[in-house]
């Protein structure tokens, strides 16, 4: 069962998106969600370019301090407000059987705060980045590269359908980061009322077939097919079958390749990350 997930958040609208999905999985297994809201310190944003008189100095850290104030109030009255929306129970300790939230907020840069949290979460949940914003990218690439977690990246202006992860896809091309999908995703596996592994190519070299995935999790007592496809480009096709196949949410491994070079160069992950309109589990 998933049983900690972390929400790491900031103002810049994509809180509803994030706890939507996190709270969908929440009520499913039962979890405690920990939104953890990134507040930077005052004196990490005063410029270095010169030297401050020391009142001005002073006032600006007033102004900034008065700011970050008024940016957490906000974020809390919306959390409370999305936590009685979501059926959710607010609590700062975890409750058996129940689906539950807290609010932490910590100081420092947000690849620091997802650090910190995401090593003992079950489940990392952040929104897709926005490449146009320059938005999210860092807090994606903190959770995947700096935790070990599986990351749930959740799209922008999309509902969460109620019964969200009861139709799933998994990507399978017998690489580590395939396999280290499959094994860190079986609770969510479990849960789904239909997996089917998504299987293109000839996979990599040595390693296991789709059919072994199969009798991996059969063994599991979960019950999987296959659906293979032979395409140039296998991000997009991963994409648009899952959807035609109705599934909500896509397990794959992410960034078997360099994450500078893919995100240089393109990759099966980059298409991804650039094009999903369906939320994806990734696993580095």
């Amino acid at each position: 069962m998933l049983s900690r997930i972390i929400v790491p958040v900031r103002g810049d609208g994509m809180i509803e998106t994030v706890l939507g999905h996190a709270a969908a999985l929440a009520r499913l297994h039962n979890a405690h969600i920990i939104v953890t809201h990134c507040r930077a310190r005052a004196e990490d944003l005063m410029p270095f370019s010169r030297a401050l008189p020391a009142f001005a100095r002073e006032t600006m850290i007033q102004q900034a301090t008065e700011l970050a104030d008024q940016q957490e109030q906000a974020v809390r009255a919306q959390l409370h407000a999305l936590t009685q929306s979501l059926a959710l129970t607010e609590t700062d300790r975890p409750m058996p059987r129940t689906a539950s939230v807290e609010f932490l907020e910590e100081y420092g840069m947000m690849a620091d705060v997802i650090k910190h949290n995401g090593r003992l979460a079950d489940i990392i949940v952040v929104a897709k980045p926005d490449r146009d914003r320059n938005l999210g990218a860092n807090s994606l690439k903190s959770a995947l590269f700096r935790t070990g977690r599986p990351v749930l990246m959740c799209p922008p202006n999309r509902a969460v359908p109620p019964d969200f992860g009861s139709r799933i896809t998994v990507a399978w091309n017998g690489s580590l980061e395939a396999s280290r999908a499959v094994a860190m995703t079986l609770d969510i596996a479990k849960s789904a009322q239909s997996v089917t592994i998504l299987a293109g190519g000839k996979g990599e070299p040595h390693g296991a077939p789709a059919e072994e995935l199969v009798e991996y999790y059969r063994l599991r007592g979960i019950s999987a097919e296959v659906h293979r496809f032979e395409v140039r480009n296998p991000a997009e096709a991963l994409l648009r079958i899952t959807e035609e196949l109705h599934a909500d949410l896509l397990i794959m491994g992410a960034y078997g390749q360099n994450h500078e070079r893919e995100t240089l160069f393109g990759g099966n992950t980059q298409v991804v990350v650039d094009k999903a309109e369906i939320p994806v589990v990734l696993v580095h």
